[in-house]
């Protein structure tokens, strides 16, 4: 829980070259990127990837399947105790954006649901918290039902965030004045596409909690908004999937996504609370690569992905940018950030 991996991966190099900081070169520098633990990193630990004058740095941070867990968890001997806490997670969002001018703030789903604060207060504690916290994008998981489209509509007020949804059907519903299939934000001069994507209902939602809202094939809708999102201008494409990391067969997750649907720069995945120190690296035919990451549950991480864009090789145009550059890792939320 208390490690954090750093990576660069250049997209000028041999496809799918990951890259360590020279910080982390020779032997020594892997058993440390094995085994890196101490202290939560905070920015200071994390300069920004460096980037030339026609390149712009981005800081995407994400979280997902945080579960109604506004407190740290309990001193009680638990594996997880004392991490974790909205007030932590807020002090370390602040102290980025202090350093980075170019931030994004995500999630991936499950924001409902886990604690008595949920039980109690309906979602309104969650939403207030990270529209404090200057959430801007987020997506709708299984557990955000679990008081009903009215329960979840009537929440939804509160928040000061957009809510994306491709492949949950609103039309008709009353989420159909607050969901979209994707949105586009401008920071730093970049516009950057955000769709989202939703797990099958099937087993997981009560059919009357989900009424007037009809689940559709993720893969198709993902082809869609990528050429959407391409063709309003986008330089960088982001799914925020509430659809599982991997599973068998062609039941859809974030990596049958990744390898099946070209044209997403980065996959930021929950549902099934898999912890990754590194993301995944996918390689397409045309060049271009996604990258597939995922930060646990509960609030106990926040994950953190920086990208660097810039012209592509065959122009010198610096109105047609790319990923050139990817940093990725994690901060754990404990005790230092008190």
């Amino acid at each position: 829980m208390r490690r954090r991996r750093f990576l660069e991966l250049a997209s000028a190099g041999a496809a799918g070259t990951l890259l360590v900081p020279e910080w982390l070169a020779g032997s020594e520098g892997a058993e440390a990127l094995r085994h890196l633990g101490g202290k939560s990193p905070t920015p200071a630990d994390s300069p920004p990837l460096s980037a030339a004058s026609d390149e712009v740095s981005l800081v995407i941070l994400h979280t997902n399947d945080t579960h109604s867990r506004i407190d740290p968890f309990p001193m009680d001997g638990g594996p997880y105790q004392g991490l974790g806490g909205v007030a932590r997670r807020a002090t370390l969002i602040e102290r980025i954006r202090d350093r980075h001018p170019n931030v994004l703030l995500l999630d991936s789903g499950d924001i409902f649901q886990g604690t008595p604060y949920f039980n109690f207060f309906k979602g309104a504690i969650e939403f207030d918290a990270m529209s404090a916290m200057g959430y801007d994008v987020v997506t709708i998981g299984n557990h955000d039902f679990d008081n009903g489209v009215d329960g979840l509509v009537e929440m939804m007020p509160r928040a000061t965030f957009d809510f994306v949804s491709a492949n949950y059907e609103v039309v008709g519903s009353p989420l159909e004045a607050r969901v979209q299939p994707w949105v586009v934000r401008e920071v730093g001069g970049i516009r950057i596409g955000i769709f989202g994507l939703g797990i099958a209902f099937d087993g997981l939602v009560l059919e009357g909690l989900h009424q007037g809202v009809r689940y559709s094939d993720p893969l198709e809708a993902a082809r869609r908004c990528v050429l959407a999102l391409r063709a309003v201008g986008c330089s960088l494409v982001v799914c925020l999937s509430h659809l599982g990391y991997r599973y068998g067969g062609d039941r859809p997750s974030d990596t049958l996504l990744a390898q099946r649907v070209e044209g997403i720069d980065l996959i930021l995945g929950g549902h099934s609370h898999t912890f990754m120190d590194e993301p995944d690296v996918y390689s397409h035919p045309d060049g271009r690569k996604t990258l597939v990451n995922q930060v646990g549950w509960g609030g106990m991480r926040l994950g953190r992905v920086e990208v660097v864009l810039g012209p592509p090789a065959q122009t010198s145009s610096a109105s047609e940018l790319q990923p050139v550059r990817w940093g990725a890792g994690s901060h754990s939320i404990n005790a230092t950030l008190d």
